[in-house]
């Protein structure tokens, strides 16, 4: 279900988050409230209902004891306390009144979601574009860096998120891994990805494939290779789990093989993966568009595994 437009606007570029109310007998506000968000504590609601910042999906204010009923939609300010500081800087490569395209450093997510809300792509670009209509028109990993594509205008944006659905976007991501004499490229990792019980893990298994990515090297050392990856399916962590997969995982992968504990960043070591191009025609004139990060990633120096090996732009 989709909410519908927000009744509150955007505050210093962050966008109000919303609830749908399920399939529940009538209750007071209040009580939904604390069994929907059991970690936040009874006194931050009291301070946004006090602020009149709770409300309807027809703008209408609520208290603690308003009864909430399925199919009411809520609205509210979400805030973060001790937000992490992300000390890289994006750029905005292209821009007109349907797109922009950006370049995302590492480490910064593209919107909202955890222990992140105003260090995110999507909140950084309103707030230096002013653009409170924007939205991204596709995925990349907070750990990813590189191009991704926003619409501007929504009345043109599902022309531009159908490509992704018709698999008519193409794109290339630049990864440094292990060098392996023994993998012949150019070839083809087709497998089938499903989420593994453990928590935002991916893991291929038996079964008919669903994902399909093309490799090819481009160029190695002793120990190191960059490859050229380019996915025909857009699973979740797909070229991470491929690479994992083909015995050379991405260098400085947190999750594969095997995960790190959770909040164990190290700006030292950005994922060596880069959305490096992307290209398509454009549905609404017919001209072809590519667009490039202007981030690299190089082999690291002979063993010398903790060595950072991209540009990144810090603030």
């Amino acid at each position: 279900m989709q909410a519908l437009p927000a009744p509150l606007p955007d505050r210093d570029g962050v966008s109000p988050s919303y609830i749908w109310i399920p399939e529940i007998a009538p209750l007071p506000l209040h009580q939904f409230l604390a069994q929907q968000f059991p970690d936040v504590p009874a006194g931050i609601w009291q301070e946004r209902l006090a602020k009149q910042e709770v409300v309807t999906q027809t703008g209408d204010k609520l208290q603690a004891d308003s009864i909430v009923r399925r199919g009411m939609c809520i609205f509210y300010y979400r805030e973060v306390p001790a937000e992490p500081h992300i000390p890289f800087q994006e750029q905005i490569l292209y821009q007109d009144e349907h797109l922009l395209v950006a370049d995302k450093p590492h480490f910064l997510p593209v919107t909202p979601g955890g222990q992140y809300l105003r260090e995110t792509l999507l909140v950084r670009l309103k707030q230096c574009t002013g653009l409170s209509q924007l939205a991204p028109l596709h995925r990349l990993d907070r750990e990813t860096a590189g191009v991704i594509l926003f619409s501007i205008n929504p009345d043109t944006r599902g022309k531009y998120q159908a490509m992704f659905q018709a698999k008519t976007m193409q794109k290339t991501y630049h990864a440094v891994a292990r060098y392996l004499p023994a993998l012949e490229t150019p070839c083809i990792r087709r497998s089938r990805i499903v989420e593994s019980p453990r928590f935002f893990i991916m893991e291929e298994t038996e079964g008919e494939p669903n994902t399909e990515t093309h490799l090819r090297m481009l160029s190695h050392d002793d120990e190191w290779a960059i490859y050229e990856l380019s996915p025909v399916t857009g699973k979740r962590h797909q070229l991470r789990v491929h690479m994992n997969a083909l015995g050379c995982p991405i260098l400085h992968d947190g999750f594969y093989p095997s995960p790190l504990p959770a909040g164990s960043d190290d700006f030292a070591k950005p994922l060596q993966l880069l959305a490096r191009t992307i290209r398509f025609t454009d549905p609404l004139n017919g001209d072809l568009r590519e667009f490039h990060s202007d981030q690299q990633l190089f082999l690291p120096q002979q063993n010398a595994e903790n060595t950072a090996t991209i540009d990144i732009n810090p603030l």
